[in-house]
């Protein structure tokens, strides 16, 4: 066990299993960056967990996401590559993966003389958040939209709602490249639950419609490396196997114990039902996934414990009827 010794009095912390090597992407530079090609003239920029793309064009720059962790780092990102490609450092474009200020929270620091572009429903979004870090799009689409900017062509696709209700898919045809943010952490498991995603069933069922297109390269909105089709074929698996061991847990585990030690407290018999249901559909997998992919004995409990619910209240699994 790791000792917390700042002298705060904090409890001892606890031990997590290595981190793959697999999952760790390249070294930051001094300034908290790092920025590289994918494929020509399209870029990507991480600080270790987010994610920001770029494309260079003969009218300027299209950016991809703003998120508030990268900030100013972007436009030394741009200004680092077209000091080196001999290109236009000028933002002209903001693309909005989806509404969360993790993802967009930059968005303002490129003014007002950038075109911003997302899904309808982001722009009702941005506008009920009014947050002047994120201004709202002004150019919107319903279902998929076809960008063509300085001689690139970039496709916008909304299939429904997974992480969030305005999350959209983003193809580069000629690059090799999709960027679907939040869906596959590429070389980690999700996020706490499942990225903290308002359609489970939806984000779920993304993977499948990502592996839909062509592409070599993925961004994916956080940590360190690009992701492969590989990455998102592991996700699956995993989360495969959660789900069986879930939908196994819930017809193994008797809840009987629970609500008969908390007849007049349901609350307390129910968090200690499905945490013991959580806890035995994430056992195996974090055992089978350990070496495979970061932070599974971080997180691999809380996801379980959201597909369960999922599985329940979505698809009504064990959610018998009373005779």
């Amino acid at each position: 066990m790791a000792t917390n010794s700042s002298g705060s009095g904090a409890a001892t912390l606890p031990e997590y299993a290595p981190v793959p090597a697999s999952a760790l992407g390249p070294a930051l530079n001094d300034q908290g960056y790092y920025v590289g090609r994918v494929e020509r003239n399209l870029y990507w920029v991480t600080d270790g967990d987010y994610h920001s793309a770029f494309l260079t064009t003969l009218d300027g720059v299209v950016l991809f996401d703003a998120p508030p962790t990268l900030g100013h780092n972007l436009q030394r990102a741009v200004d680092e590559i077209a000091a080196a490609e001999g290109v236009s450092n000028k933002v002209t474009h903001l693309v909005y993966t989806h509404h969360h200020s993790d993802h967009a929270g930059a968005s303002s620091i490129f003014g007002t003389n950038v075109t911003r572009i997302g899904h309808d429903e982001c722009r009702r979004l941005l506008l009920r958040d009014n947050d002047k870090a994120k201004p709202p799009a002004e150019e919107t689409f319903a279902d998929h939209r076809t960008l063509e900017i300085g001689g690139e062509r970039i496709e916008l696709t909304w299939d429904g709602g997974n992480h969030s209700p305005d999350n959209i898919y983003i193809h580069f045809p000629d690059h090799d490249t999709l960027m679907l943010v939040d869906i596959v952490l590429p070389g980690w498991v999700p996020f706490y639950g499942v990225n903290l995603s308002e359609d489970v069933p939806g984000w779920m069922e993304a993977p499948s419609k990502a592996l839909s297109y062509p592409w070599k390269h993925l961004i994916a909105g956080h940590l360190g490396r690009l992701g492969t089709r590989e990455d998102v074929a592991l996700h699956q698996r995993y989360l495969d196997d959660i789900e069986a061991g879930a939908k196994a847990a819930l017809v193994s585990v008797d809840p009987t114990p629970y609500y008969q030690r908390y007849g007049d407290n349901p609350w307390a018999a129910v968090k200690l039902h499905l945490d013991a249901v959580a806890e035995a559909a994430a056992a195996p997998v974090i055992e089978k996934y350990k070496d495979l992919l970061g932070a599974v004995d971080v997180f691999t409990v809380p996801t379980a414990f959201s597909i369960l619910e999922s599985i329940r209240l979505d698809l009504g699994y064990r959610m018998d009827v009373h005779p």
